[in-house]
């Protein structure tokens, strides 16, 4: 199930007849080609709002679409299009997202509609999904749509690729709704971008915004682990290859070619947007015009802008201001036998265009900012004879495939200038071998490989969530522990704290224990064939506070003190303390260095905290910390160990599991149960017999029999043992 903004087929009414043609775009023209090839149904709006269609004419057109052309339509209506479409989707998130702040709106009635719009599109993909489909959505129009479905189909199948650039986090952030659309973003399995550097703005957003950390782009929030991953978008290159046999291309190759007759054809061909620096283009060719005499009259530029959101203020401008550019060049050099640029205010035909790839000399591809330019490739795939020159703008993401273009900088005409030069100059050997080079390539990682390769990571992504869930502590062995626990007669229970029994907090002390787990535990201990040990972190002062009156054993400072049932705090071997004057210097240099950070310092060890630093900045520090400290305290016998948003130092033997073995080995257990969630709560179900019962609270991988998912999950299990 393929969803977008549009459908590949658009539909048009003319004087009272509905007409469908496919649509133009790289998405589209990509896309189609994979569908054809897949049991896949295309969901999205036809291109006519509700208002223009009758009861009649709506029937005709959905059973068309759905009959012909596997084509699923979401009618909107014209306020719809203006609020979502020409409002949100382009006065927002189109300019925020390629980095142009200074046409951005913010709107809180688009942004409504937006929402609205998104929830239109999830009503009719519920209409038609089937529970083994995979839902693949496409682009800025719907960020929020994958939770919308995720909310509905927990255990769908999701996938979303961005086809535009993710800003870095400075520019992201200046969204209203940002946390929204991340959250929106996040319901899908996979997410996909066209190139590295928009997978790390959006991972360092996530991060930022939501404080979700990830391990090479792989996360786990909540109860699922989903991924995001690069996947440069590929074209049907064999359809340009093959279309130069077309009798058809090669008319139009040899019209061009007389009414060119020799001139040079410099080719730039865009839709008519501010992204792609066609303003910047034309007064680069007149810079190279001016600096090069000996190409005047030898030398035609054509330059095709395809309209786009001819509503947006900003477009118009933009086409004001073109038509300008063109008239003073041309008004500038025209002779009577030649004109320097001819200019198309038009969409071409497939074939015209493959025509016009063919015998341009160079293809010129500027833009300030482009989340891939599928244009640049098709250039290169129309080029049989491997004549040609592509200069390319170093901001496009093709650049990172096609290396052996001319990478330029879109803002800087001298550069632009030169490169055409040195593109017309260029010998007919060199030409063919940097062609050769990108047509490989692009032959290897066409549009279907692009295609399968994404699928193919959904479906794995899809399986890791598989094996997570097959550790989930399952109902029947919910009920086996249970009635063990019943039959008991002499129980051990051990519980970590933070992150196990209270969710974690900003600072150390606002995760008091509340009104209920102290019930809870009360109610455990008040069991006389019970034996309580609350196994933390912490130290021993605030432990001894919260819980000296339940009568249980308690761990402080990751196994460093032990307290037995009414007895008194003891360290399970003798520990010194002088090593801190020499690791806190380090400790202090860093936190000074990282706003947010602080330091506790415990009996026996100290810790740096930086759950309220900058994570970006943190995710620097901390390497930078763990290196110096590494060094420092391997001459002192002390251990670096890295928790749940801090940095623990203390004696090397020190752990939570040999505090544990002062429990485990003087009494003969019938029953055990051990809960935590972090790195140091491996240390206990390491020491566990295999009888015992052990949970990890959270996906990550663990010693523990089986995973659960929250500490909500955790306190419903303690309720279930006191009834």
């Amino acid at each position: 199930m393929i969803v977008s903004n549009r459908l590949p087929t658009v539909v048009e009414k003319r004087k009272g007849v509905l007409h469908f043609r496919q649509s133009v775009g790289g998405l589209t023209t990509g896309l189609v080609s994979f569908s054809k090839t897949h049991e896949s149904i295309w969901i999205g709006w036809p291109g006519i709002p509700i208002e223009k269609l009758n009861r009649k004419e709506k029937e005709e057109l959905q059973e068309k679409l759905i009959s012909q052309y596997n084509n699923y339509p979401v009618f909107l209506s014209k306020k719809n299009v203006e609020s979502y479409y020409y409002g949100f989707c382009n006065k927002t998130i189109w300019p925020l997202f390629h980095c142009f702040t200074q046409y951005v709106i913010y709107d809180k009635e688009l942004w409504g509609e937006y929402k609205r719009v998104n929830k239109i599109f999830l009503d009719h993909i519920l209409k038609y999904v089937k529970s083994d489909d995979t839902i693949w959505i496409h682009d800025y129009h719907l960020m929020l749509l994958p939770k919308l479905i995720r909310d509905k189909l927990p255990n769908s199948k999701i996938g979303f690729f961005l086809h535009i650039p993710f800003p870095p986090y400075e520019i992201f952030r200046l969204l209203p709704n940002r946390k929204e659309i991340l959250e929106g973003l996040l319901g899908a399995d996979l997410i996909g971008f066209h190139i590295y550097d928009y997978v790390q703005h959006f991972l360092d957003c996530i991060l930022r915004i939501l404080n979700y950390e990830h391990t090479l782009g792989q996360m786990i929030i909540g109860n699922r682990t989903l991924k995001t991953d690069t996947f440069p978008m590929g074209i049907d290159y064999r359809r340009f290859e093959e279309a130069l046999e077309k009798n058809r291309v090669q008319k139009e190759i040899n019209r061009f070619r007389k009414t060119l007759e020799e001139k040079k054809v410099i080719l730039s061909i865009d839709r008519l947007d501010y992204t792609k620096g066609i303003p910047e283009r034309l007064e680069a060719f007149d810079l190279f015009l001016e600096e090069n005499p000996q190409y005047k009259e030898k030398v035609t530029l054509i330059l095709i802008a395809v309209p786009s959101r001819t509503r947006v203020e900003q477009y118009r401008n933009l086409k004001h201001k073109v038509d300008e550019l063109i008239g003073k060049i041309n008004g500038k050099y025209s002779t009577i036998g030649w004109t320097p640029i001819r200019y198309f205010y038009r969409a071409l035909s497939f074939y015209t265009l493959v025509a016009m790839y063919n015998i341009a000399d160079v293809g010129l591809i500027t833009p300030l900012k482009d989340g891939m330019n599928l244009i640049a490739k098709e250039f290169i795939a129309a080029k049989r004879d491997k004549h040609g020159v592509l200069i390319l703008s170093e901001m496009a993401g093709a650049s990172f495939e096609l290396g052996e273009a001319i990478i330029v900088n879109p803002n800087n005409r001298e550069e632009i200038a030169k490169a055409i030069e040195r593109a017309l100059s260029m010998p007919e050997s060199e030409k063919e071998e940097r062609n050769l080079i990108m047509q490989s390539r692009l032959k290897r990682y066409d549009i279907f490989r692009w295609a399968e390769d994404f699928i193919g990571s959904l479906s794995q992504i899809k399986n890791i969530q598989k094996q997570f869930r097959a550790r989930k502590f399952p109902s029947n062995k919910r009920e086996e522990l249970l009635e063990s626990y019943r039959r008991g007669k002499n129980r051990l229970i051990i519980l970590d704290y933070d992150g196990t029994l209270v969710p974690f907090a900003r600072r150390p002390e606002e995760a008091k224990p509340d009104r209920e787990i102290l019930r809870l535990l009360k109610s455990l201990a008040r069991d006389k064939k019970n034996e309580i040990v609350i196994a933390s972190g912490r130290d021993k002062k605030i432990i001894d506070e919260w819980f000296s009156s339940l009568n249980i054993g308690l761990i402080a400072e990751h196994g460093a003190w032990v307290k037995k049932r009414k007895g008194s705090w003891e360290t399970i071997e003798p520990l010194q303390s002088e090593w801190k004057e020499e690791i806190r210097p380090i400790l202090e240099l860093y936190m000074d260095r990282t706003p947010g950070a602080f330091i506790e310092e415990k009996n026996f060890s100290l810790v740096w905290h930086y759950r309220k630093a900058d994570m970006k900045l943190s995710s620097v520090r901390i390497s930078e910390l763990k290196d110096a400290l590494y060094h420092l305290s391997a001459n002192l016998n002390l251990g670096v160990m890295e928790g749940n948003k801090v940095i623990e130092v203390k004696p090397v033997g020190v752990n939570k599991g040999r505090a544990v073995l002062e429990w485990l080995s003087k009494n003969n257990w019938d029953f055990i149960l051990c809960i935590g969630d972090d790195w140091t709560d491996e240390d206990i179900f390491n020491v566990l017999p295999k009888s015992s019962y052990s949970l990890k609270v959270g996906l990550s991988p663990s010693r523990a029999n089986y995973n659960l998912d929250s500490v909500a999950e955790v306190r419903e299990l303690i309720r279930i043992l006191t009834r």
